[in-house]
């Protein structure tokens, strides 16, 4: 069987992590256990990475390559704010379905113990969405609606996204992000956008 190449063992190294944070979920991720499930030595997972911070680094990086590229889709496909704001949050929960490890990720628990800076750059993620959530209410130029309510919906908003995948991660990845979302997006969708 030939050896993988550099960016497939990389990527075989990323997806072994990603695994891991799904099935050891409370317990510590080290580049030992890593390089164990990988069937690598911990120096040769030094060979494709300067240690964990750069694994998780990569990780995040994949997280926002996959939603905002779609997020900029979205916004040409979609005319409308609550349609806009609907795909959107849609993309993020069904992300977090499909990708229970990565869940991790984006509600934090994966990186506690890690470098601030990590916790920082996954922080940063979140922060975009809000903020696009924010542009497209101030966009819509909704009727009554005030600059601080704009804030105030997109705060709702994105507190409505963590905390179903603060759920998902509690439940084990047993109750889905996207669990009874229509009903919920229907109280959210008069919330917001009956203001006027």
């Amino acid at each position: 069987m030939p050896r993988p190449q550099k960016g497939e063992r990389r990527e075989q190294i990323l997806q072994t992590l990603v695994r891991m944070l799904e099935e050891q979920q409370g317990r510590s991720i080290t580049t030992a256990t890593l390089a164990k499930e990988v069937g690598v030595s911990e120096a040769a997972l030094y060979r494709h990475f300067s240690g964990k911070e750069e694994m998780f680094e990569s990780l995040i990086v994949f997280v926002e390559e996959a939603i905002f590229t779609r997020v900029s889709m979205i916004l040409e496909e979609q005319k409308t704010a609550d349609a806009r704001i609907q795909q959107i949050m849609l993309l993020v929960l069904g992300f977090a379905d499909k990708n229970p490890g990565i869940s991790r990720l984006l509600q934090g628990d994966a990186l506690v113990g890690e470098t601030p800076r990590l916790r920082d750059r996954m922080a940063q993620v979140h922060d975009r969405i809000e903020t696009q959530l924010r542009q497209i209410l101030r966009e819509a130029g909704i009727d009554g609606v005030t600059r601080r309510s704009v804030t105030a919906s997109a705060r709702l908003l994105s507190a409505v996204l963590e905390g179903h995948i603060a759920r998902f991660v509690r439940s084990g990845f047993r109750q889905s992000p996207l669990e009874g979302w229509n009903d919920q997006w229907e109280m959210l969708q008069e919330t917001i956008f009956s203001a006027g």
